[in-house]
């Protein structure tokens, strides 16, 4: 036998264990020697666990900072690099190769095929086009429209293991109590209050075949939730894409968003209510120019607040989701909406406010401008969060994060939550397309 083929995966904490556990933990043809981790804060320094490495890796796997991308490819002898996350450019995988190819490896994408996995129940992918396109609230809608035809529905969320890997393995979310025993983040909050509220179990973790497994038990149909605008872990027995037309053209030019809108058999085209028409037109010509097969529904998002007399004529603090401003580069989402629809008199920038790693997420991306990314990934990062609105000049907070983060947090200002779900115009809707699930 030759030598083993010496491998390193580019990641972000879900691709690319995804990738391992399904293609290379149990291929003695490889070796794969390192991750490297980007996009989310702290989750480089630590250890594959052996626990999920497998036999081959008695001592676990090392995860590396992607800075050192260059370093470990010549120290190591590394011939290949799997490049393994998303919701970046086509120019930025490219910029990529060209960095892993002049540092003397191999660079290379796993494909859908290759790393999902077949459920024995059916399943339903949603995914998206970019980050903030409106999955979650098209998983939330497909979720209601299956418990109204008295499906059983389980929930499998795109991985966002943060902390100890070993104990994320597998995470079951049935009420509020699990989302502090697992200790999740803001961001995991995110996705998963929302469907706890509607009595939805959702499962998460790192081992997505163990986390299927156990999904299967209690479900008549599992619903993918695909996180960023990720592949599907699962074989879909019917795919939804959700476009965005307030990003009109990155349908086609972004990583994997523009495979998922390949694959996809239906594709949504969300917030069409605050889209000029042109822009949708512009998706929808792409749409049917890559896969001319797919169903196009179009949808509106409306925002609505719990008490909007609170905005009009304030000034307003507006907090979105992080992950849709920072690597989702979205310059606004429903919490600007929803106060220049209730009559906010200005909103406030946050930036010169900010500290610690709030401070540091503005200088990391600086086209967020005046919105407040919600960002939480762990508890001193809530903390900076904490800080930083309370000690914004402003009347109001407006919350565009899914979640209640006063649970979470102390503000004190007066608050107005943001909600915002899927709703389809015209035939067919998204309950017509299940019926044959």
């Amino acid at each position: 036998m030759g030598e083993k083929i010496r491998t390193l995966i580019m990641g972000a904490a879900g691709r690319d264990f995804h990738n391992f556990n399904t293609v290379f933990r149990t291929d003695d043809k490889y070796e794969v020697v390192a991750f490297t981790a980007t996009q989310i804060p702290n989750i480089e320094g630590r250890l594959y666990p052996p626990s999920l490495a497998g036999k081959l890796y008695p001592n676990g796997i090392p995860i590396h900072d992607e800075a050192d991308l260059d370093k470990l490819i010549k120290e190591e002898k590394i011939d290949q690099v799997i490049f393994a996350y998303s919701d970046v450019s086509n120019q930025y995988v490219m910029e990529m190769s060209s960095r892993v190819n002049a540092s003397g490896a191999q660079f290379s994408l796993i494909g859908a095929e290759q790393s999902m996995i077949k459920s024995i129940k059916p399943v339903v992918a949603i995914c998206a086009v970019r980050t903030g396109a409106g999955k979650s609230q098209t998983t939330r809608k497909v979720a209601e429209a299956l418990k109204e035809m008295d499906k059983k529905v389980v929930v499998i969320r795109h991985p966002m293991p943060y902390g100890d890997l070993a104990s994320q393995a597998v995470q079951r979310f049935a009420d509020y109590d699990d989302l502090d025993k697992h200790q999740v983040t803001i961001e995991e909050r995110e996705e998963y209050e929302p469907h706890i509220a509607r009595g939805n179990v959702v499962y998460a973790g790192v081992d997505y075949e163990a986390i299927l497994r156990m999904a299967e038990e209690e479900a008549d149909v599992i619903i993918w939730d695909g996180g960023n605008n990720d592949m599907p872990f699962y074989k879909p027995d019917l795919m939804f894409t959700v476009a965005d037309p307030h990003r009109a053209g990155h349908e086609l030019t972004y990583y994997p968003g523009a495979t998922c809108l390949r694959m996809a058999d239906v594709v949504i085209i969300n917030k069409v209510n605050t889209s000029d028409r042109d822009d949708v037109e512009t998706v929808r010509n792409n749409i049917t120019a890559v896969n001319p097969d797919a169903i196009i529904i179009e949808a509106n998002s409306p925002v609505t607040v719990d008490d909007p007399a609170l905005i009009k004529g304030k000034r307003a603090l507006v907090v979105e989701d992080g992950p849709t401003l920072t690597h989702g580069g979205m310059k606004y989402g429903a919490g600007v909406v929803a106060a220049e629809e209730a009559g906010a008199d200005e909103i406030v920038d946050p930036r010169k406010y900010a500290v610690g790693s709030i401070k540091e997420i503005f200088e990391s991306y600086p086209d967020i401008g005046i919105l407040l990314p919600a960002m939480g990934y762990g508890e001193e990062q809530i903390r900076d969060l904490e800080e930083t609105i309370n000690a914004v000049d402003c009347d109001v907070v407006v919350i565009g994060t899914p979640i209640d983060l006063t649970k979470l947090i102390n503000i004190k200002k007066p608050t107005v939550r943001v909600r915002y779900e899927l709703e389809e115009i015209g035939d067919p809707d998204i309950k017509e397309i299940l019926k044959d699930i």
